[in-house]
């Protein structure tokens, strides 16, 4: 069996991988902060195993918890392992000035900190399996590019990147060390790009590009995405993949 573990699983990316990767040579782990009765109920119509814990991943102090209770759902001798960072947040979206102490501290918890303590846990628990293991970390053109009014949202995803650039050569030094990439998938049609269009324009001065985005379609599905990612994962060449990629390039 290939396990899959999966952040933020209950809607956008992170519900479409998890339709994408449901048959009967997985099991998967999925956590949100609700239950997806849609991928509960597929799971039971396709035979498959899924499992969903609900957590919120800004509550940092028991992420290694979470990450031993997804880890007790690995059998014995697993094909592979793969934990897929995918939860993300925008908010908080406006001058840095204007950003609650409570609203960056949310963003840089659930953009950063909490992929940084999966994964450390990860690696740790899993280190005696030697099998392909595998960290896949959502990320976005924005860790690259900054832009006005999304400065916490920027600094995580750009921290997500470095942070995976340096666990990639710690785990290179390893005989049965974890792959990781960190992947910006484009623009995706989600709740997050609806948030993002809803903005003030005082507050994220590009909006009426975004909108534009929109009303011309060139927005991916999360379907069209979660394909695209599960072909990443599946290349013959992945194991030596550079470690920060983009979707759109490859």
């Amino acid at each position: 069996m290939e396990v899959f573990f999966i952040t933020g699983a209950s809607r956008g990316i992170g519900r479409a991988l998890a339709k994408e990767l449901l048959h009967e040579n997985t099991i998967l782990v999925c956590t949100a902060r609700s239950k997806s009765d849609e991928l509960m109920a597929l799971a039971e119509e396709k035979g498959s195993h899924l499992a969903f814990i609900e957590y919120d991943l800004a509550q940092t102090g028991e992420l290694e918890n979470l990450m031993d209770s997804m880890i007790s759902y690995v059998p014995k001798y697993p094909e592979s392992v793969t934990l897929i960072n995918n939860a993300g947040v925008i908010d908080p979206i406006g001058n840095t000035e204007d950003n609650s102490a409570g609203e960056i501290e949310r963003s840089i918890a659930v953009n950063l900190i909490a992929p940084m303590i999966l994964t450390s846990a990860f690696i740790d628990r899993l280190k005696d399996k030697h099998v392909p293991k595998r960290v896949i970390n959502v990320s976005s053109g924005a860790g690259r590019h900054a832009y006005a009014g999304w400065s916490s949202y920027c600094a995580g995803k750009a921290g997500l990147d470095h942070y995976s650039r340096a666990v990639s050569l710690e785990q290179k030094r390893e005989p049965h060390g974890v792959k990781v990439v960190s992947v910006a998938p484009g623009i995706i049609d989600t709740d997050m790009q609806k948030r993002i269009r809803s903005t003030e324009r005082e507050n994220f001065e590009l909006v009426d590009q975004f909108k534009g985005y929109k009303e011309k379609g060139l927005l991916s599905s999360p379907e069209e995405t979660a394909k695209s990612l599960v072909q990443l994962m599946k290349r013959e060449d992945f194991a030596s993949m550079d470690v920060v990629l983009d979707l759109r390039n490859l």
